[in-house]
């Protein structure tokens, strides 16, 4: 009981965030109440992390990577160019701007997508004069694909990085397993978002006013480097499971060649154009204090008996072999995180599946890890508090002026997550008899 009490008013203090307490503050009052009260021994907090402190280091250092390239103008002039794309019409950008969406989530993380590619979508509808039902059909697909096209990479969601460490998954194994399952998350997303919107989307659009896509670039110099920057940032990714490198210090090493460009360091700082300190500033440095301190709560929870709850659960679904497996472990890591949020679901369902009886083949134990990212992934949006880049994107569209309440969200959401999360689990299974 002690337990859920505190996990539960450690979910409504990252929620609510009162007096503007952040996120990482009070995950960690959190965890600190889960010490002092010894529902979790203080010999956790070491092995706890040791799981997390790779797969937040990455992130934060993903976030980086795209606040200096959002800063030097590479999103905007991206879509920019997808707008022109569409000449004109609407139903040609429409998929255009979910495609770009999903490309930015695979190679700058879900919360980047959400954090940087929204404002710009809004800002260039406003620019196109977009009636609020078409802005809202763009803002929602925006936000959406976030989350459901977050799956090809370890790197494109924090959720897919504390797995692959968890369960030493190689980036390449990863991607082999993920990327065709994500192409068919994107076919899913595009097909549901497109019936759902059909009718709110404009048929035209003018382009005689909208910039130019070079006009968008504020330093040449970051946006000319950041390309075979992140070529060289993939490949070694790729071979980071055969060097032993943790994905943290691949991501450090071109975090930092971004910032010394863009700092122009090799001049002492004359000629800088971008806002380096406050880049830094801006990156969600609390993420590293949230997954540690909810991972301490989510532990204490574990042990008071919802690891082996879900553990139960999860055996009597393999009993069905892998598709059954697959289905039955995606489904329960989406509902824990349209409840719990995706982080502490995905951590519940991992220490679950960790701790599967021998009965549990290979194969099958395989297709279960991987359901629980697909679920973990996708399942956030059935409600706004499922995952953090949902979190960050309302917060982005409420400074803008855009306020989504709960019904309107849900009732979107409800619609649309789950033919996208069954097609995708399906394609999983059929994708692992074949890998």
């Amino acid at each position: 009981m002690a337990a859920a009490l505190i996990f539960v008013l450690t979910l409504v203090l990252v929620l609510w965030r009162p007096r503007g307490l952040g996120i990482g503050w009070s995950a960690l009052a959190g965890a600190a109440l889960a010490l002092l009260t010894g529902v979790v021994p203080w010999s956790a907090v070491p092995r706890v992390w040791a799981i997390v402190w790779d797969a937040t280091l990455t992130f934060v250092g993903l976030i980086v990577i795209a606040l200096i390239l959002d800063e030097a103008g590479f999103f905007r002039w991206a879509a920019l160019h997808v707008v022109r794309w569409g000449r004109g019409s609407g139903r040609k950008l429409f998929p255009l701007i979910v495609v770009l969406g999903a490309l930015v989530s695979a190679g700058f993380a879900n919360d980047g997508a959400a954090l940087i590619l929204t404002p710009i979508v809004l800002a260039i509808l406003l620019q196109l004069d977009f009636p609020p039902t078409a802005a809202f059909a763009f803002v929602m697909a925006s936000g959406f694909v976030a989350d459901t096209t977050s799956l090809p990479l370890v790197i494109s969601n924090l959720i897919n990085i504390i797995n692959a460490d968890f369960f030493k998954i190689g980036f390449a194994r990863y991607a082999v397993v993920m990327v065709p399952v994500d192409l068919v998350a994107l076919a899913a997303t595009l097909l549901v978002l497109g019936l759902y919107f059909r009718r709110a989307i404009p048929e035209r659009y003018r382009l005689e006013d909208l910039e130019t896509p070079a006009r968008a670039v504020r330093d040449p110099l970051v946006f000319r480097a950041s390309f075979p920057v992140l070529v060289v940032l993939l490949l070694t990714y790729l071979a980071s499971a055969r060097l032993g490198l943790p994905l943290s210090v691949v991501t450090g090493g071109a975090t930092l060649v971004l910032l010394a460009l863009a700092g122009r360091w090799h001049r002492g700082g004359r000629g800088a154009v971008l806002p380096v300190r406050r880049i830094l500033k801006e990156a969600p440095w609390s993420i590293v204090v949230f997954s540690l301190g909810m991972y301490v709560v989510v532990y204490g929870l574990g042990q008071a008996g919802l690891v082996a709850a879900v553990r139960t659960a999860l055996v009597w679904c393999a009993r069905g072999g892998l598709v059954a497996g697959a289905l039955g472990s995606g489904a329960i890591s989406a509902l824990l995180s349209s409840v719990m949020n995706n982080l502490p679901a995905t951590l519940t369902s991992a220490l679950a599946l960790h701790r599967l009886p021998a009965i549990v083949g290979g194969h099958v134990r395989e297709a279960m890890i991987y359901a629980n990212v697909v679920g973990s992934d996708l399942g956030p949006k059935f409600t706004p508090i499922g995952s953090l880049a949902t979190l960050l994107w309302m917060h982005v569209l409420e400074r803008k002026g855009i306020r989504i309440g709960w019904k309107d969200y849900m009732k979107t959401g409800i619609v649309l997550t789950p033919p996208v999360l069954l097609a995708t689990l399906l394609a999983l299974a059929l994708w692992l008899h074949v890998v």
